[in-house]
């Protein structure tokens, strides 16, 4: 299972997950090696074999290179969790500039692109691969919109839903099923970077269940659409998002 950003938070949740399940184990990280290295130190302790590699996903080579240790490691693909993601401090559209945009974008949308496109050269049978799986880590805020917070981390999300239908068909046959799932608030570290404090605490009265998520309950959903249990489910999306 490679696991794109997963050095924290939810991607870090899953690959814990996971590894206590059976997979073996490759995270991304941009900055953070002392974090990733403890996600790996975990996974290697709950018996299963794993690698941290440093690969930006904005940058294509990175990503090319992420999967071609992977398959140098283990021999091959069988699952991507395309989880990285970025999001800039809380504004209106009013006030974004295009470098922010660029920036989201070239992240959330090309760097998971890039990323299902490597994994389906390794996984599709037509091509000679095995198959596998592939789960896009969206966002409750691909169909809420986050105005007046973050609609470019939004739009980005809802281009991911796109893909994932569209991938999803378009590589049926070939023996990988993609589905997405959309947290909604979740308790990791990515808030901080809204510049909104407490933003879960604030948001939480308009969640149904009245509450922040927390990784391991999107971790469930992620591991479960990874498995042989979800094997007639493609194309499709989990909300973890306590009914928001």
């Amino acid at each position: 299972m490679v696991i794109t950003g997963g050095s924290r938070g939810i991607g870090a949740a899953t690959a814990r997950m996971a590894a206590e399940r059976g997979h073996d184990i490759v995270v991304s990280y941009v900055r953070d090696a002392d974090a990733a290295d403890r996600v790996v130190a975990d996974c290697r302790s709950a018996g299963a074999a794993a690698i941290a590699v440093r690969s930006d996903v904005a940058v294509e080579r990175d990503v090319v290179m992420l999967f071609d240790r992977t398959i140098d490691e283990f021999g091959r693909v069988d699952v991507l969790v395309n989880n990285a993601g970025i999001l800039h401090r809380a504004a209106p559209l009013a006030k974004f500039e295009v470098d922010r945009l660029e920036d989201v974008v070239r992240v959330n949308v090309i760097g998971a692109f890039v990323a299902a496109r490597e994994a389906v050269r390794r996984m599709s049978t037509r091509l000679g691969g095995a198959g596998g799986a592939i789960v896009n880590v969206s966002s409750a805020a691909s169909y809420l919109g986050s105005p007046n917070e973050f609609i470019d981390y939004a739009a980005t999300k809802g281009a991911l839903d796109t893909m994932t239908i569209g991938l999803a068909k378009e590589v049926a046959s070939e023996g990988i099923r993609v589905n997405g799932v959309r947290p909604g608030l979740i308790e990791t570290d990515i808030h901080a970077s809204s510049g909104i404090d407490d933003r879960i605490a604030r948001h939480a009265p308009n969640v149904p269940m009245q509450r922040g998520g927390h990784p391991d309950e999107v971790a469930e959903a992620i591991c479960w659409l990874a498995s042989d249990a979800a094997s007639y489910v493609t194309g499709t999306f989990v909300d973890v998002s306590g009914g928001r």
